[in-house]
């Protein structure tokens, strides 16, 4: 049976062929997928890995495509996206001072901050303002303010790329600057996060100012995948390129920002090739003036 006819006919949730995969992305960039699966429960993401597993497709799990730039000749194979799996659901973890959350791989963060909010519980004040998901958060060490995913993470719940369930202590894993250690070809299914007792008023306020603050800095106006490039060792990349003179630099559609240098934004009708000859240029002539190798933070995935 065809794949696409067994995902229809087997999971619960929306199968799609040809689907352009630009209207899941922020950066509103991308080609088509040969299928496209939205699962809505646990069983739905094990049974559409299966079924594409078992097929001998290629496979693309995605969440919010909030870092991720998808060229322009689409993904071969099949396409996971996670946003309609429990995007709505986080549960009261069962410890002692009630401070833990669960929340599930298709939840935003910033409904999974409003959240901690609505108990009086900090430590997520820093994901009010991300705009991808918990599944997203856990697989790159999401953070902002000097606040990360590991400082909260207690565990995450993980299929492999064989299909076994596993909970992933938060002690067992390697968790650096915008990577974590989890076992390779696997995909998040939820996370529980432990947090502090704190005056709702005060984490209100410090969401406030934080999201402020990130709205003065940032190109929010217009689409982009956010930092495109990881800061390196002692210096921050916007710097870099903002020094190198690249402020403003665009092929096509694509430019980086002048608000902020470590943004390329879709100023309209940008494919990937454009964002992708905006990069090369940047690391190129940063490169050059200040023998810096600037390292990839968006993902980007297709066929050329």
């Amino acid at each position: 049976m065809e794949v696409y006819e067994r995902l229809r006919k087997e999971i619960q949730g929306e199968v799609k062929r040809t689907e352009f995969l630009w209207k899941y992305t922020s950066y509103q960039i991308g080609g088509a997928a040969d299928v496209v699966i939205f699962p809505v429960s646990q069983e739905d993401v094990l049974k559409s890995l299966e079924i594409a597993r078992e097929s001998g497709q290629p496979l693309f799990v995605m969440g919010g495509g909030t870092n991720l730039l998808i060229r322009d000749g689409g993904i071969r194979g099949v396409v996971v996206n996670l946003t309609r799996y429990l995007p709505e659901k986080v549960e009261d973890e069962d410890m002692e001072d009630g401070t833990a959350l669960r929340a599930y791989a298709g939840m935003k963060m910033v409904c999974l901050s409003s959240a901690a909010l609505e108990r009086s519980l900090a430590g997520l004040e820093f994901a009010a303002g991300i705009p991808g998901t918990v599944g997203g958060g856990v697989v790159m060490n999401a953070g902002s303010f000097g606040s990360e995913m590991k400082d909260i993470l207690v565990c995450t719940t993980v299929v492999t790329k064989e299909g076994q369930l596993k909970t992933l202590e938060r002690a067992g894993l390697r968790m650096g600057y915008r990577e974590v250690s989890l076992p390779d070809g696997s995909t998040v299914l939820e996370a529980v996060v432990r947090l502090k007792r704190g005056d709702r008023e005060v984490i209100h306020k410090t969401i406030v100012d934080w999201n402020r603050k990130r709205k003065e800095a940032q190109p929010l106006d217009l689409p982009s995948a956010g930092s495109v490039f990881r800061n390196p060792e002692g210096r921050k990349a916007r710097e870099l390129i903002q020094e190198a003179g690249l402020s403003g630099y665009r092929v096509g559609g694509a430019q980086v920002s002048t608000k902020h240098g470590n943004f390329i934004v879709n100023t309209g009708g940008a494919k990937a090739a454009d964002v992708i000859a905006v990069i090369q240029e940047v690391q190129e002539r940063v490169f050059k003036q200040f023998g810096v190798a600037l390292k990839m933070e968006v993902k980007i995935v297709g066929d050329a």
